[in-house]
C-alpha cells in the first residue's frame, strides 16, 4: 500500500507544480544575485539580470555550477545569510575529493524533515512503525535526514548509527524493529552478519527498508529484499540540495519521484550540456527552489539517470520521475580503451546465489604497462577450492560478455573485503601513473 505524507502536495496538477516552481525559481535568482558574490559575478559574466527570468525554461539563461566552485568557495563563501543564521552543518562524504560543506537555517530543516517524511512514507513508514537507523550520525547527511524524517512522521526511532553489527542485529531482535534505513552495501553485511549469529532474518519484524547513498542496481536490490523478506525502496539526494530526500520510488518500483516543488531538475548531456530528450540518459542538473543557506543554481550533479516523460504515476503522484542512478560521469572508468561502470559488473554478479554482497574492481598495469582488471567477490558462504573455481570461471565468462576483455577473478570468504566507512569503495585503481 502507498502511503502519502503530503497529498495535497504529492498530488498537485502538473501546471501548478510548474507555477510554484516558477514562483520559487525567481525568488532563488534574486536571492543568490543579492546575498552571493560567487553568483553575482557569474551573472554579470553573463550579462543578465534576475528580471530576466520570466518563464522555466529561462533557466537555460543561467550559469552552471560545479563541486568545484563550491569547493573554491569553501566552507561559508556559498552562504546566502549570515552565518548566524544558520543552525546545522553537514559536510558531503568526500566520495571524489575533498567533503563540500553545507549550512542549514531552520527552515532548511523543516523542508529536509518534509522531503524526507515523504520518501519514508512512500517507502511505507508510519507512526506505528520501529524504525531503525544504522547510519553514522556526524558531519555525514544520511543519519540526520532519515532520523528528522522518521520523526516528523511520528515514528519511534532508535539511531543506532553505523557499526557493531551484532549489535545492531540484536536491537532489531529486542525491540521489533519494523523499519530500516541506511546504506545497501552495509544492509547486506548485515544480513551476513545474521547469518553467522544463527539469527533467521524472516523471524525478525523488519518489512520495510530505504537505501541510498550509493550505486543501487536491481540485481542488489531484489538481493536485499529476498534476505531480509522486505519491500526495498532506493532514495536518492546528495549534501548540497539537502542530504537524501530529493526523490525515491513508489511502491510500482518503476522510478524515483522527484519533489518538484523544492527542485529543479534538467538532464543534460554531459559533453555538450544541452537537453536531452525524455528517456534519454543524462547528467542530472538540479537548482534549489527553497534551500535559504546555501542555494545552488543549476548544479551539476554527475550523476547519470534518465527523466520519465510525465504522466501521473499508478500511485496517484504527479512529480517527475527519474531511473535510478546508472552511475556518476566520474565513476566511468576506461579501462585498455573501453568505457566501465562499476554497475555493469555489479548487475553480473548479484544474478548468482552463491555470490555475497560486497565485492570490489582492482585495476593494475603490468609488466607491459597493459591494463589489468581483477574483481574480488565475497562468496555467501565459504567454498572450497573446487567450487571457487567453478564460480570464477562462470563470472569470468560473462563478465568478459559485457565488458570485452578477460578479468581476473578472485574468490574472498564472506567478510574478506574490509569495510571502508559509510559507502562501498567498489574501485581501487592503482595503475602506475606515467
Amino acid at each position: 500500500m502507498d502511503y502519502m505524507f503530503n497529498r495535497k502536495i504529492e498530488t498537485m496538477p502538473r501546471d501548478k507544480i510548474r507555477e510554484i516552481q516558477l514562483k520559487r525559481l525567481k525568488e532563488t535568482v534574486r536571492r543568490v544575485y543579492d546575498n552571493v558574490p560567487f553568483y553575482r559575478t557569474r551573472f554579470s559574466e553573463l550579462g543578465i539580470k534576475p528580471e530576466d527570468i520570466k518563464t522555466l525554461d529561462d533557466i537555460h539563461k543561467l550559469p552552471f555550477t560545479t563541486k568545484e566552485d563550491l569547493r573554491k568557495n569553501m566552507p561559508f563563501g556559498m552562504l546566502a545569510v549570515s552565518l548566524d543564521d544558520c543552525v546545522e552543518l553537514h559536510a558531503s562524504s568526500g566520495t571524489t575529493g575533498i567533503p563540500v560543506t553545507a549550512c542549514y537555517t531552520r527552515n532548511d530543516l523543516e523542508v529536509w524533515s518534509e522531503v524526507m517524511a515523504r520518501c519514508l512514507s512512500m517507502a511505507g513508514l508510519t507512526k506505528r512503525d520501529i524504525f531503525q537507523n544504522p547510519i553514522p550520525y556526524g558531519t555525514f547527511t544520511g543519519a540526520f535526514g532519515f532520523h528528522y524524517g522518521a520523526q516528523k512522521i511520528g515514528a519511534l526511532v532508535i539511531p543506532s548509527g553505523k557499526g557493531q553489527s551484532e549489535r545492531q542485529i540484536k536491537l532489531m531482535e529486542y525491540y521489533g524493529t519494523t523499519f530500516i534505513s541506511g546504506v545497501a552495501s552495509y544492509a547486506m553485511r548485515l544480513a551476513q552478519v545474521a547469518g553467522e549469529l544463527g539469527i533467521d532474518l524472516h523471524k525478525l519484524k523488519v518489512r520495510n527498508g530505504l537505501f541510498g547513498a550509493e550505486m543501487f542496481t536491481s540485481g542488489l536490490k531484489k538481493r536485499l529484499s529476498d534476505a531480509w523478506n522486505m519491500d526495498v525502496h532506493d532514495i536518492y539526494g546528495l549534501t548540497e540540495m539537502c542530504g537524501p530526500g530529493v526523490s525515491a520510488d513508489c511502491d510500482q518500483h518503476n522510478g524515483l519521484h522527484l519533489w518538484e516543488d523544492h527542485f529543479l531538475v534538467e538532464c543534460l548531456d554531459p559533453k555538450t550540456l544541452e537537453p536531452v530528450e525524455l528517456e534519454e540518459e543524462g547528467e542530472l542538473v538540479i537548482t534549489t527552489l527553497t534551500k535559504e543557506g546555501m542555494p545552488l543554481i543549476r548544479y551539476r550533479t554527475r550523476d547519470l539517470a534518465r527523466l520519465f516523460d510525465q504522466k501521473t504515476c499508478e500511485c496517484g503522484r504527479t512529480h517527475i520521475k527519474h531511473t535510478p542512478i546508472k552511475g556518476r560521469t566520474d565513476d566511468m572508468i576506461i579501462i585498455r580503451g573501453t568505457n566501465i561502470y562499476p554497475g555493469q559488473i555489479e548487475s553480473v554478479l548479484m544474478k548468482h546465489e552463491e555470490v555475497g554482497g560486497n565485492w570490489r574492481m582492482i585495476i593494475t598495469t603490468d609488466e607491459n604497462n597493459i591494463d589489468q582488471l581483477t574483481v574480488e567477490v565475497e562468496s555467501k558462504k565459504t567454498l572450497d577450492s573446487k567450487e571457487r573455481e567453478m564460480l570464477a570461471e562462470k563470472l569470468k565468462k560473462e563478465i568478459t560478455a559485457v565488458i570485452v576483455f578477460k578479468p581476473y577473478i578472485r574468490i574472498l570468504s564472506p567478510g574478506g573485503i574490509p569495510e571502508t566507512g559509510v559507502k562501498a569503495k567498489r574501485v581501487l585503481d592503482n595503475r602506475k601513473k606515467v
